[in-house]
């Protein structure tokens, strides 16, 4: 743990990292990319799936997996990115990139984080959303076997654009980018993901041996692998699904990055007790949470911050968004509850009914057309179609 600042430290640790725990990781983020095929005012990693940037979602990742550090390379001028980094994990630290010289060139802006000893570095992309915990997991657990550089792989199903992972008997030689690969090597349909976890005490005698003799006269991080290779050690491939490991670059991939998270979520809450009666046409949030035995009914969407108790039914064409919901309520159909609503067990919200920062007690009753805006209704009342209550000061 020497030269660790304590402040920078993240404490959750999965039991998939039990076996990891005498170990110390810094995880690099990668965010200094322009996005441009987004064709947005923003910046690419601050797009959202699922309610939540892409580069919260990577750094969610991070936290969870357990490292003890985290340092996001940025673009310069990137205040935008940075304060998302600090709302998201507060310990992180930031470090510039001011030339875009390669992804090696990007990771050795954060060479002071790298100097302070770590045994595992692992390297991951904002723009990379979905990678699971687990994977670092493995990952890791490779690098305590006793190699020193792994790389994420998967099977593409087409492979075109994406660095292929050339292997001799077995053993990974080399990761070599589509524009400087022969066309025997793009055949290989094995292709690189990009992240890559490699021995922190050697890393910064690894990186700095990296050239730039390529088509791009770019500092491929790819390269770490023959560089390694020179010197006599090991390189070793974890794979993951190919939708595990998805890049997104323009509103396209966007579209079916979130398809993808929305799959996820849908799927976890079936397993834990909630009945989604068309599960394609519900939406939920990264922070969804729902009791069991609720049910959903179809063309519902959950923003961020609402919670579900058991019991609750959710109607048809019903917005939730920084609500929560009490046991046995029902919401809907078309029920709109916006941030700050608190609806009380068994208290029913029907249809047209807008609630904005109010309190509707246990048992009340909503029915129709109605718009409650800061307003508390006491337990058991009836709220007659047609109300409104509203409160700007």
């Amino acid at each position: 743990m020497d030269g660790l600042n304590p402040a920078q430290e993240f404490s959750r640790q999965p039991p998939e990292f039990v076996m990891q725990q005498s170990r110390t990781c810094l995880a690099i983020v990668l965010a200094a990319g322009e996005g441009t095929r987004m064709k947005s005012a923003k910046p690419k990693v601050l797009h959202e799936i699922a309610g939540r940037t892409m580069l919260a979602h990577v750094l969610a990742c991070v936290s969870e997996a357990g490292a003890q550090a985290c340092a996001v390379v940025v673009g310069p001028g990137r205040d935008d990115v940075a304060s998302e980094v600090h709302k998201m994990l507060p310990g992180a630290e930031t470090f510039v990139q001011t030339e875009r010289l390669g992804t090696a060139h990007a990771v050795l802006a954060a060479k002071d984080a790298i100097a302070r000893g770590y045994d595992d570095i692992v390297v991951m992309f904002a723009d990379t959303p979905l990678v699971r915990t687990s994977t670092l997991a493995s990952m890791r657990a490779v690098l305590a076997e006793g190699a020193s550089v792994c790389v994420l792989g998967f099977e593409a199903a087409d492979p075109t654009g994406y660095g292929r992972l050339l292997q001799d008997e077995g053993t990974l030689v080399a990761i070599r980018e589509q524009k400087d690969a022969t066309e025997a090597e793009r055949q290989v349909r094995l292709a690189n993901a990009g992240l890559m976890a490699f021995d922190g005490r050697r890393a910064l005698d690894l990186l700095g041996q990296i050239g730039n003799a390529n088509s791009q006269s770019e500092f491929y991080l790819t390269d770490l692998v023959s560089v390694a290779r020179a010197q006599g050690l090991e390189s070793w491939i974890v794979l993951a699904p190919e939708k595990d490991v998805l890049g997104v670059n323009d509103r396209v991939q966007l579209s079916v990055a979130e398809a993808i998270m929305q799959a996820r979520l849908r799927e976890a809450a079936m397993r834990e007790g909630t009945t989604l009666i068309a599960p394609e046409t519900v939406f939920f949030a990264h922070d969804t949470k729902l009791g069991r035995d609720v049910v959903i009914e179809p063309h519902v969407v959950f923003g961020p911050g609402v919670v579900v108790e058991a019991g609750a039914r959710i109607k048809a064409f019903s917005h939730l968004e920084g609500a929560s919901v009490g046991a046995d309520a029902a919401i809907g159909p078309f029920g709109r509850l916006r941030p700050g609503t608190r609806i009380d067990e068994k208290a029913k919200i029907g249809n047209f009914v807008e609630i904005k920062s109010a309190h509707i007690g246990a048992g009340a009753a909503v029915s129709h057309l109605t718009y409650l805006g800061d307003a508390e209704v006491g337990a058991g009342a009836n709220i007659g179609a047609g109300t409104i209550t509203c409160n700007y000061d």
